[in-house]
């Protein structure tokens, strides 16, 4: 990742974990703080039944006149106590504060109770237990647990997710950064033919027919990567339909050309038929202009390009290197090439197929690795 992906991609983690962080954590305490309050509602009426127990034993032993025997309880220490506080029967756990009917002492919850009023010489039922405490720190143990694994998972599901959307800016960013470099590699070639040329003929203060053509071709190299940028980058669609003669646009085209056509040693066949277009000039250029620079860029010396025009078609077939079957459905797609074979930055079918698109033509393509590649554009669909 480059610095601005990563930065993306920090910002984006940074942002997810901190608002998933602050909603566990309030998650997270609002549970507890339920969870508490029920713990402690339940831990009050476990004492208070208790109470109640021993209250209506102590009363049914001084009723019956049977003897009473206080019962032991698992987790709560009970005592009793006289009119005067004395204590009668039982243990406690700490001091016991009579003011209170039910109060917390540090860890340990106290309940008081006077039901049973007097009976075996019996005012206070006192039950004490510190359960609570211990369950409420359990809970809180769980809790803690739970939210770091939840946090983990959090923190690979952001990971994963920061990825997951950040996947496309990488990858538009890769293919921007691959368009720059193959930008920068297609302007030297011609720059530095210009360069070479414009050195000899200081040298030689002569002007020759190789050099000037070298001048011509680099030039017309250069204006063909600026219409393609510029038709990248700027808005051609407000530009008006003309009734052009396609057949005749093709012409000015390869007349274009003819001079990389020479250097190659390529030869065209048009087999020319009258084609009339409703179709803004430029994008009708374009069109030709890119197909025809494929056929030739791909083409190997001594080769042959084969045009045709119909009435409502146009077809344009070459004897170059071909494009392999699984690549046939990404050629379109901008910055996209099938191969390194010469160059390019991957733009010029993009081109074609936003223009066919737009003027709702058809492209047919047809190709052999080795053999050659047909493209067919049919206008009335």
């Amino acid at each position: 990742m480059n610095k601005l992906t990563k930065r993306s991609f920090y910002s984006f983690l940074t942002l997810y974990l901190l608002s998933s962080f602050i909603f566990l954590t309030l998650a997270s305490y609002w549970f507890y703080t339920a969870q508490k309050s029920t713990e402690m509602s339940s831990n009050f009426y476990k004492m208070n039944n208790v109470s109640d127990k021993v209250s209506s034993d102590i009363i049914y032993a001084h009723m019956m006149e049977k003897d009473f025997t206080l019962k032991l309880f698992p987790h709560a220490k009970v005592s009793l106590f006289d009119k005067n506080k004395k204590q009668i029967d039982g243990s406690f756990i700490q001091k016991i504060d009579f003011s209170k009917e039910y109060y917390m002492d540090g860890e340990t919850f106290t309940l008081i109770s006077q039901r049973a009023t007097g009976h075996l010489g019996v005012q206070y039922v006192v039950v004490q237990s510190n359960e609570c405490v211990g369950n409420v720190m359990k809970l809180k143990n769980k809790i803690i647990f739970t939210a770091i694994m939840v946090a983990i998972i959090i923190i690979i599901i952001a990971v994963l997710l920061s990825y997951m959307f950040l996947k496309p800016i990488k990858d538009k960013m890769q293919e921007i950064e691959e368009f720059v470099k193959d930008t920068t590699h297609e302007l030297n070639t011609p720059l530095s033919a210009l360069m070479m040329s414009t050195s000899r003929i200081k040298t030689k203060q002569v002007y020759d027919e190789k050099i000037i053509q070298n001048i011509s071709i680099s030039t017309k190299q250069l204006y063909d990567i600026y219409s393609s940028l510029t038709f990248l980058s700027f808005d051609t669609s407000k530009e008006k339909t003309e009734e052009l003669a396609f057949d005749g646009v093709i012409e000015n085209s390869i007349e274009y050309f003819n001079e990389l056509l020479e250097r190659k040693n390529i030869s065209i066949e048009f087999d020319k038929n009258p084609c009339i277009l409703n179709i803004a000039p430029t994008k009708a250029k374009m069109l030709i202009n890119n197909l025809l620079s494929n056929a030739i860029k791909y083409s190997a010396p001594n080769k042959k390009i084969f045009i045709q025009t119909k009435e409502n078609s146009f077809s344009i077939k070459d004897e170059g290197i071909g494009i392999e079957k699984d690549k046939l459905q990404t050629i379109f797609k901008r910055f996209s090439r099938a191969n390194s074979y010469a160059g390019g930055f991957g733009v010029g079918l993009s081109i074609v197929d936003n223009i066919a698109k737009e003027y709702n033509y058809k492209i047919d393509i047809d190709s052999e690795v080795n053999k050659g590649t047909t493209v067919t554009l049919i206008f009335s669909v």
